[in-house]
């Protein structure tokens, strides 16, 4: 008789999220939740899983590490997988509230329009408002990994994105920026010499207007996540994939079209799970390195 495959999704909030059951579920997993839980617990969670099941079995066996916290979510990936050794190895997936997949998939989106322009993410200039949000956050490491000079922004005066830039420097290994955009002229000083630009703000707040947006002389790729009116790019339609940007040389990527493809990349990491051989291990590299693929 087959056995199913398993998803233990893990989150230190009081629910998990309903996106992420459904996709999961898509996928072909049975699933288990798991709230409120506390980094002592995710050693013996994992212990739990791990021996539960017999070696033919377990690399379908999934810790999924849910939450809004995209640093902790990878340091339980990193303590679960160190507790995994032969022939008990089970996968594992850190995707915090849909955060790394859609990073993943908004970078992907903008390097393909980068690309047809004759750009790369080698010394581009990339400035990302929203910075203090988990999604944002990740679109810089991205970039920053690629070779990216990224800029992070926050929308207000306190030094959350600074410390989220000393944070991000020890523990990626590259340089980031911090700036304010609290105002129009900050916003501007943060955007005139960028050559892509993301938005992944709250719901519904424009972040940049086309009057800012005027003063970006080199930007090539503006990226919006957020589908709400008013959007976070004055200019950038959601079902936008390329098209022009008034007033501007640039092109803009909508929050339908990166959510396509959000989408798809999700599903496919999950079902690499669902139907795996061997231990599958899925962070915000990996759902970058999908995406990619299904957009070229």
């Amino acid at each position: 008789m087959s056995k199913p495959s398993i998803l233990h999704f893990l989150t230190p909030l009081t629910y998990i999220s309903p996106f992420d059951v459904n996709m999961a579920a898509d996928a072909g997993f049975v699933i288990a939740s798991y709230t409120g839980v506390t980094s002592d617990l995710v050693v013996r969670l994992t212990q739990d899983a791990m021996f539960s099941r017999d070696p033919k079995h377990a690399p379908r066996t999934c810790l999924f590490f849910g939450g809004s916290d995209g640093l902790l979510a990878l340091d339980w990936q990193e303590a679960a997988r160190k507790e995994l050794f032969a022939p008990f190895e089970i996968s594992l997936f850190s995707d915090p509230n849909g955060a790394f997949t859609t990073a993943g998939a908004m970078v992907a989106a903008a390097e393909r329009q980068l690309k047809k322009q004759g750009g790369s993410w080698k010394g581009a200039k990339v400035t990302v408002y929203g910075a203090k949000g988990v999604v944002a956050g990740i679109c810089g490491v991205i970039c920053a990994e690629a070779g990216a000079d990224v800029t992070l922004v926050t929308h207000d005066r306190s030094n959350a994105v600074a410390e989220k830039a000393v944070e991000f420097e020890k523990r990626f290994k590259r340089p980031f920026t911090a700036a304010f955009g609290s105002n129009e002229e900050e916003r501007i000083e943060a955007l005139k010499d960028a050559d892509v630009v993301f938005t992944a703000a709250r719901a519904g707040v424009q972040v940049l207007s086309q009057a800012e947006l005027k003063h970006a002389k080199h930007l090539k790729v503006a990226a919006d996540i957020n589908a709400v009116p008013p959007l976070g790019i004055e200019g950038v339609g959601v079902h936008d994939d390329g098209a022009a940007i008034p007033g501007t040389k640039a092109v803009g990527i909508g929050a339908l079209a990166i959510g396509d493809i959000k989408f798809k990349t999700q599903h496919a990491l999950l079902l690499k799970i669902a139907k795996a051989e061997k231990a599958q291990y899925f962070d915000f590299r990996d759902a970058y390195r999908v995406a990619l693929e299904l957009v070229s």
